[in-house]
């Protein structure tokens, strides 16, 4: 029994979503399950029409019509009718961002956000589900909210596993004796029923979820990259395929922001020892880089940047010690505005994080910092982390770069720096 996931760029237009199943023909007399992400870009033009209608700053309707009009583009390119069911289908889905768009907003917005910004899942998944059926692919399209049960912390949801796995152990087993399933990434439900996500580019994780309920021998992102690279293509025009890497290396790249798996992934792949593959759409005959249990350390170093980072020093206001109290109370802070920590350094009075410039939530949470502490704080940095560094590794990437913080254990080297030039 296998799992696929495909993000939003495998199913971007008419022609992606036919590379697909050309990929699922391949797979479609064996146990498949299939995850879709959101068609592409279409979580952001979701979630800038759920804060346009939240603030009441831009018009929604209008957002909503461009997404509108993404999905049925694509839709008139796969089927010769528009009296295909799956027309319908899709503008049903849409109507229930209607029917909360003509009301004034009465719920926070995290609320509001898991239910306008889970439609683009299954939308996509339709469109998929349906178009494998059209072409003789057997097909059964599920809702994975019936199946991954979360509690009910909005846009970060929590897996109740236990529930989780004796709902996919009891259904999907027969329905995979026969036909390939089609369900969505980054959606759960509550026990009331209503829509959570599982956080940005969670499809990763529920594909992980269903692979691990189900036992699978194996389960395969596919992506628009060869495989796990040693840096992003992006920042190093020379970059590496890594044919195989441990779990507890993928673990550790993820942690420290390495885009290509989301880091809720592997651990509950680790657990079952359920091989990931990490594949490419465009040449699916590639055999990728396979993530499992394995002593091999990485061949080469590797490299992740985060930009866009603020640099918080924060010491007690009277120069007393940062001592337990004060960090379970800095902490607590962070988890109430939903702040993950890149890079922390205490010494004897004093804390010091790096996190993503995440906007409104950081000035919120400074306020409630300056209540108690004296705080500093550093903006547009850059945050390098070096996985099996050297020092040639290190001085690398530090041309026209000053370091502001520096942390080294004996694998891996982060370095917080700004441009010399700024």
């Amino acid at each position: 029994m296998q799992v696929f996931k495909f993000g939003g760029a495998s199913v971007k237009s008419a022609d992606n979503i036919k590379n697909v199943t050309s990929i699922l023909s391949k797979y479609k007399s064996s146990e498949l399950l299939v995850v879709v992400s959101a068609i592409n870009k279409t979580t952001n033009k979701l979630e800038e029409l759920t804060q346009a209608y939240y603030m009441g700053s831009n018009d929604p309707f209008e957002l909503l019509a461009e997404v509108k009009t993404d999905h049925f583009t694509i839709l008139q390119n796969l089927f010769d009718s528009t009296d295909h069911p799956i027309f319908d289908d899709i503008n049903n889905c849409f109507v229930e961002i209607e029917w909360i768009l003509e009301e004034e907003p009465q719920d926070t917005y995290d609320y509001l956000f898991d239910q306008i910004v889970s439609i683009g899942e299954l939308v996509s998944s339709k469109i998929l589900a349906a178009y494998c059926s059209y072409i003789g692919i057997p097909t059964q399209w599920i809702d994975a909210r019936n199946y991954i049960h979360t509690d009910n912390t909005y846009r970060e949801a929590q897996v109740n596993w236990v529930l989780t796995e004796e709902k996919i152990r009891r259904d999907l087993p027969s329905v995979l004796d026969n036909q390939v399933i089609v369900t969505q990434g980054f959606i759960g439900s509550t026990s009331e029923n209503f829509t959570t996500t599982l956080g940005r580019e969670g499809s990763d994780y529920s594909a992980a979820i269903f692979a691990s309920c189900l036992n699978a021998e194996d389960i395969t992102i596919w992506k628009d990259v060869p495989g796990v690279l040693n840096a992003d293509p992006k920042w190093f025009e020379k970059t590496e395929l890594i044919p195989e890497l441990s779990y507890t290396d993928a673990i550790e790249l993820t942690y420290y922001g390495a885009t290509v798996i989301h880091p809720k992934t592997i651990k509950p792949l680790q657990n079952k020892k359920i091989t990931l593959s990490v594949r490419s759409f465009l040449d699916p005959e590639s055999p990728g880089t396979k993530i499992r249990t394995t002593n091999q350390t990485l061949p080469v170093p590797s490299f992740i940047f985060k930009v866009d980072q603020v640099f918080i020093s924060i010491l007690p206001r009277d120069f007393s010690f940062i001592v337990e109290d004060n960090l379970s109370h800095i902490f607590n802070l962070f988890h109430q505005h939903r702040i993950k920590v890149n890079m922390m350094h205490n010494s004897a009075i004093s804390f010091s994080v790096a996190i993503d410039d995440t906007g409104k939530n950081i000035e919120t949470l400074l306020v409630e910092l300056e209540k108690r502490y004296k705080v500093s704080v550093a903006r547009g940095l850059e945050l390098i982390t070096i996985r099996y560094y050297n020092q040639q590794t290190i001085d690398r990437v530090l041309v026209n770069k000053e370091i502001i913080r520096e942390l080294k254990d004996s694998y891996t080297c982060q370095m917080l720096v700004k441009n010399i030039d700024e």
